[in-house]
């Protein structure tokens, strides 16, 4: 199985994000009774106070709790002290900035078993761009140096939501429509995700939806040919077996329905 077997994910391609990727991450953690811990570590600031900006979309959106958890330290993030936000938690929010960020802090700690202990639970994981990257197994533009590097090799491990996949951001806005294909070349048992800006996917199990206002591009490393499948909102795609699902009607999603 390529996404959880329990839990969701929430991959979203940075960007301003409309109310309805807000809204559904919010609700996969509970709604009014959601506990949402943000961690905001690939963020370049170290100051990340109570009300810090970046929650604000999260309590609009209904979440009934929100705290933001930080450290770059991963001897710290290796502590029960540190992760005990997470122990209760329904979600969990990663928002943008720099994917090795997140790896120096957290890879292979004790955050990184209480997120998946998080999905196992039937929580749900969400990030945007650096956030939705670090969440595939392979990790996009982690060099530290600049994020025009498809693939540093220090720096090649995500947190692994996603298995046997690699996830790319800003598509459209950046030009990187071609990007993911240089990854497969070297890796084509991998599946590719492109998200442009403002668009998600919301993943359970092996089932992918789309929403959001842009496209997401799929890459097969094992197809004959170099075309990724383009997704609009109301899309599902199946992850492991590669293929579309259908979309959704519109008068039962209220989304885009073209894909």
């Amino acid at each position: 199985m390529v996404g959880p077997s329990s839990g969701s994910l929430l991959l979203a391609g940075g960007g301003a994000l409309g109310p309805e990727i807000w809204h559904r991450f919010v609700e996969l953690a509970g709604g009014a009774d959601a506990r949402i811990v943000v961690i905001p570590t690939a963020d370049s600031d170290d100051d990340f106070a109570e009300n810090w900006p970046g929650i604000l979309p999260l309590l609009e959106a209904g979440a009934g709790q929100v705290t933001v958890l930080h450290t770059r330290d991963p001897d710290i993030a290796n502590t029960p002290e540190f992760t005990a936000p997470l122990e209760d938690a329904t979600g969990v929010w990663l928002p943008g900035g720099r994917q090795w960020r997140l790896v120096d802090a957290y890879l292979g700690t004790r955050t990184h078993a209480e997120l998946f202990a998080l999905l196992e639970r039937g929580g749900v994981i969400g990030g945007t761009s650096a956030g939705a990257s670090i969440q595939a197994s392979l990790l996009v533009r982690g060099d530290p140096e600049t994020n025009q590097v498809i693939l540093a090799p220090d720096y090649a491990e995500g947190f692994g939501f996603l298995t046997h996949t690699a996830v790319d951001q800003h598509l459209h806005t950046r030009g990187r429509e071609d990007d993911l294909w240089e990854i497969l070349e070297g890796h084509p048992e991998l599946l590719g995700i492109g998200l442009d800006e403002g668009t998600a996917i919301v993943v359970q199990g092996d089932r992918a939806e789309v929403i959001g206002q842009s496209e997401v591009l799929v890459y097969d490393g094992w197809s004959p040919t170099r075309d990724a499948r383009v997704f609009r909102a109301g899309a599902f795609f199946d992850l492991g077996d590669r293929h579309a699902l259908g979309v959704l009607a519109p008068e039962d999603a209220g989304r885009d329905d073209s894909f």
